[in-house]
């Protein structure tokens, strides 16, 4: 279907016209990029939902196939990742194809010779069929896949969005639940957490004018950004702030905490001064929902204690391997491969 039928009464404002839009029509994936959460229809992420659970089942079946044989792969990243980096790594040699790594803050052109980031991705493409691309500038990575002639993925943009992330979240979210979340907590810096910004935006377009309500919790200062909130509002999903966890999670069936983000303050006192706001530990689970899932992009810092990892209700690992077949299912999208 045509957006303009998924979405006929909020056409503009909720998908992405700079980007082609992804729906359940497999040519709609086929050789683009993603950018942004907000080029995703309902039916487009109920189709790399299928595609990834398809993805899931050959791994554990047989630990792979060979359709993306002779595919190539760049992971660029400015930023540091190991998730990220490593599931997309995993992904392309799980179907077949190989990767090429460059790390820009490391023995790189672009680190040591001050190349620009397009003249980077401008060369790799030359070698690979698709492109991962982090960069700690916001705004960086859509700008550079508007001249790219090979398709590219976001993995993060600053404090920007970080699609592939919201994907899985929103995958294991379901996975989880077997059914639609009520209500959703977002816990911790939700100032400059871009996998906040991308599963708030996510779950709104999926549950527009609905039930669904996202209640965000964060120190001061660390507040989620206007312009997220608004985007709720203009989709009819209800949000609610909040700075005492307890009171947040009542009634939830998510909680997605996030770790205080060191790197993007600009002195260490100011860090200091919100470090370990909030706690996830034995004690505040065995006050929490029963049916409550508790999510995390990882990497964790203090804000999720080690004794809840033995907690049936701590997703987070359950979530990281689903980022493996999340990104999978993008791969064989974007590559043309997915109904193999």
């Amino acid at each position: 279907k045509h957006a303009t039928q998924l979405f006929p009464a909020i056409e503009g404002k909720m998908i992405n016209t700079e980007f082609p839009i992804l729906t359940e029509d497999l040519n709609s994936w086929k050789g683009n990029s993603l950018m942004s959460v907000t080029q995703i229809t309902s039916g487009g992420f109920e189709t790399v939902v299928e595609v990834a659970k398809g993805m899931r089942r050959i791994v554990k079946e047989k630990g792979g196939d060979d359709r993306l044989k002779h595919k190539l792969l760049a992971t660029v990243f400015y930023e540091a990742s190991t998730r990220t980096s490593g599931s997309f790594q995993a992904a392309i040699m799980r179907l077949g194809g190989k990767f090429l790594h460059v790390d820009g803050q490391g023995n790189s052109s672009a680190a040591k010779k001050k190349e620009s980031l397009s003249d980077t991705i401008r060369c790799l493409e030359c070698y690979v069929d698709v492109l991962v691309l982090r960069h700690p500038v916001t705004g960086s990575v859509p700008k550079v896949a508007k001249i790219a002639a090979k398709p590219m993925l976001n993995a993060g943009d600053g404090i920007g969005e970080h699609p592939t992330q919201a994907l899985l979240d929103a995958f294991t979210i379901w996975d989880e639940l077997k059914g639609d979340p009520k209500v959703v907590v977002f816990l911790g810096d939700l100032k400059h957490g871009r996998t906040v910004h991308s599963l708030a935006r996510l779950l709104v377009q999926l549950r527009p004018n609905s039930d669904l309500v996202l209640r965000f919790c964060s120190p001061p200062g660390l507040e989620v950004p206007s312009k997220v909130l608004e985007y709720c509002q203009e989709h009819g999903v209800k949000h609610e702030t909040y700075d005492d966890l307890n009171n947040a999670c009542q009634g939830s069936q998510v909680l997605y905490a996030t770790r205080i983000q060191r790197e993007r303050f600009e002195s260490e006192e100011a860090y200091e001064t919100v470090k370990g706001s909030y706690i996830v530990d034995k004690a505040f689970m065995a006050t929490a929902p029963s049916n409550m899932r508790l999510l995390h992009p990882l990497p964790r810092v203090d804000e999720i204690a080690p004794d809840v990892d033995d907690d049936d209700r701590a997703a987070y690992f359950r979530q990281m391997e689903n980022g493996m077949y999340v990104r999978m299912a993008l791969l064989a999208l974007m590559l043309g491969k997915a109904d193999e």
